[in-house]
């Protein structure tokens, strides 16, 4: 005689505190621990919550995560939905035709899908030409592996996939067989991809490197850097691997320094160089502390860029690190020559835009020189943010008489 199958589990039904009633109504995708007050039953890494409201009526449904104090992951609030396959596959599209008309043939290097802010909380896809790197920010997702590989394969057809994870789940993804750096799907090079952005050649380390091997952020100030950077002299100061660097060149600069405290990065920026023979400006490499370089040198620059790690990594960071932006800025203008002009980026997530932006200002003030503003910036179209906690980019460009 057979063993009677289990009943099939009910439900994983939620209710939460009346401020996270409000807040996934205004549509923030995150419920904290905290937050919860009532759950029917234990619920398992990536099983699918129904959260409610006091009247019992549906609220949203999420990605649960029973080991995180990030206890659910929005995947749709408002009228009920059901998430077939026909629900995630649309999902998908409407990420990706947001970016259809954001590059053209000389763009194969971008963003597919930014997490929480296209719908997909945790999980972020980049592109670099015939690879895509999926990087996920929570175990929630690993029970969906297959469904993800499976719309990324009909969209990307031959597409390699890379697997990154953050640092966070990288234990309990080996549990699931899983790790950072695996590739899923397809064939990948061991070394680094060759991709390009507005027709300049890059390599992006999608194995190992930061992030998902490159910072495909910052693409519209590099842009912006290589209007402004004809006939200037330019410091690409935390360079890493050479994105500015490549862009002011292109623009014209004089010449150009990459500045990093990584010799293995500037070696990335001197083989991106290399992939691009148009590029004529004469480009050297220094490695140095940047903090202390800019305090001890005594070259001048008509163009200064300074675009560091983030200086905030927690909340409490967020004085100190207004103080060390104010400081930098500082430094970076008593290097520019007359008509110079400075731009200073953040991606400290803990510092606000218009924090940062006044810490730079208040630098181009007590230099004493006569300065305008020429721009401020936030997040690209491909990393657009849909909530505060997904603010992190900004910029600002100055010009010292």
């Amino acid at each position: 005689m057979q063993d009677a199958a289990p009943p099939p589990r009910s439900r994983l039904r939620l209710r939460v505190s009346p401020a996270a009633e409000t807040h996934i109504r205004a549509g923030h995708p995150w419920v904290y621990e905290s937050s919860l007050r009532d759950q029917n039953r234990e619920g398992d890494a990536g099983e699918l919550a129904v959260i409610y409201d006091r009247r019992d009526r549906f609220l949203a449904i999420g990605l649960f995560d029973p080991d995180s104090p990030l206890r659910v992951r929005v995947l749709h609030h408002g009228p009920p939905a059901t998430l077939d396959d026909g629900w995630w596959a649309a999902r998908l599209d409407a990420a990706l035709l947001r970016r259809a008309p954001l590059f053209g043939p000389d763009t194969d290097g971008y963003r597919a899908v930014n997490g929480e802010s296209d719908g997909w909380p945790g999980l972020v896809v980049d592109r670099y030409a015939d690879t895509l790197v999926l990087k996920l920010y929570t175990a929630a997702w690993f029970p969906h592996l297959e469904r993800v590989l499976d719309l990324l394969e009909a969209r990307f057809p031959g597409s390699g996939v890379v697997l990154r994870l953050s640092r966070n789940i990288q234990v309990r993804a080996a549990a699931a067989g899983l790790h950072d750096g695996q590739v899923l799907a397809g064939a990948v090079p061991d070394g680094p991809v060759v991709f390009h952005e507005t027709g300049l050649a890059f390599e992006a380390d999608v194995l190992r490197g930061q992030k998902t091997g490159f910072f495909l952020d910052q693409r519209e100030n590099r842009r912006r850097v290589e209007r402004y950077a004809r006939d200037r002299r330019v410091l690409n100061a935390f360079s890493f691997s050479g994105g500015f660097s490549l862009y002011a060149a292109r623009g014209g600069a004089a010449d150009v320094v990459s500045l990093d405290l990584s010799a293995h990065a500037l070696r990335s920026a001197q083989r991106n160089y290399a992939l691009n023979p148009k590029l004529t400006a004469p480009h050297e490499t220094v490695q140095a502390d940047v903090f202390e370089w800019l305090t001890e040198t005594r070259r001048e620059f008509d163009l200064v860029i300074l675009d560091p790690p983030s200086l905030a990594r927690r909340e409490a960071e967020r004085t100190g690190a207004i103080r060390a932006y104010g400081k930098l800025a500082s430094d970076g203008i008593r290097r520019l020559a007359q008509g110079g002009i400075l731009v200073s980026a953040s991606c400290s997530a803990h510092v606000s835009a218009d924090e940062f932006w006044a810490a730079v200002r208040e630098a181009a003030d007590r230099s004493g020189r006569t300065w305008k503003e020429l721009h401020t910036s936030q997040h690209a179209p491909d990393h657009h943010a849909t909530f505060a906690e997904a603010q992190y980019l900004k910029a600002i460009f100055i010009q010292l008489d």
